[in-house]
C-alpha cells in the first residue's frame, strides 16, 4: 500500500467535505441576505428557496470539476516532495487555489447568467420570485444549472493550465 497516497485520499475527503460545506453555507448565506436586502424576500417564500438551491446545485457542480486536476496536481506534486508534510501543505494549498477560482467562476456565472436572462425577458424574475412564482423560480434554476454544465469544463482546462507539468525537451 502507499501510504502517501492513501492520506491523500483521506485528507481529499476530508477538505472536500470542509471546502463543500463552507462553500455551500457561505452561498447560502449570500443569496438568503441578496434576496432579503434587494427584493425584501422572506425565508418562508418557496420560489426562492427552489432558486437558492439551483444555485448550490451549480455550486457544487462547478467546484466538483476541480477535483481532476486537484487529482493530477497531487500526483506530481507526490513525486516532487520529500516529506508527508510537504506533500500535506502543497495539497491543501493549491487544491484550496483551485476550488476558490471554480467558486468564483460559478458565482460570476451564475450572477451574469441570471442577470442577462432578466434582461432579455419581459418580466423580474426576482419580483415573480417574491410573489413565490414556483414555476419562474424552476425555470430560472435550470438556466443556471445549465449554464454551469457547460462552462465547467473550460473552467476546469483554466484550472489545469495551472499545473506545473515539467517541461519536456523538443524532439
Amino acid at each position: 500500500m502507499n501510504n502517501d497516497i492513501f492520506f491523500l485520499g483521506v485528507i481529499e475527503i476530508l477538505s472536500a467535505l470542509s471546502m463543500g460545506l463552507v462553500i455551500l453555507s457561505t452561498t447560502y448565506k449570500l443569496l438568503k441576505w441578496y434576496g432579503e436586502w434587494k427584493f425584501n424576500i422572506g425565508h418562508n417564500n418557496a420560489a426562492y428557496s427552489i432558486f437558492i438551491a439551483s444555485v448550490l446545485f451549480g455550486m457544487g457542480l462547478m467546484v466538483s470539476g476541480t477535483i481532476e486536476p486537484i487529482v493530477s496536481s497531487f500526483r506530481l506534486l507526490a513525486n516532487a516532495e520529500d516529506s508527508s508534510s510537504g506533500l500535506i501543505l502543497s495539497f491543501l494549498m493549491r487544491g484550496g487555489i483551485y476550488i476558490l477560482i471554480a467558486y468564483v467562476a460559478g458565482l460570476l456565472i451564475s450572477l451574469m447568467g441570471i442577470m442577462i436572462y432578466s434582461a432579455l425577458t419581459p418580466i423580474d424574475e426576482f419580483v415573480e420570485m417574491k410573489n413565490n412564482n414556483i414555476g419562474v423560480a424552476i425555470i430560472s434554476g435550470v438556466i443556471i444549472v445549465t449554464l454551469i454544465l457547460l462552462t465547467k469544463d473550460g473552467v476546469g482546462l483554466v484550472i489545469e493550465s495551472l499545473i506545473p507539468y515539467p517541461e519536456l525537451p523538443p524532439r
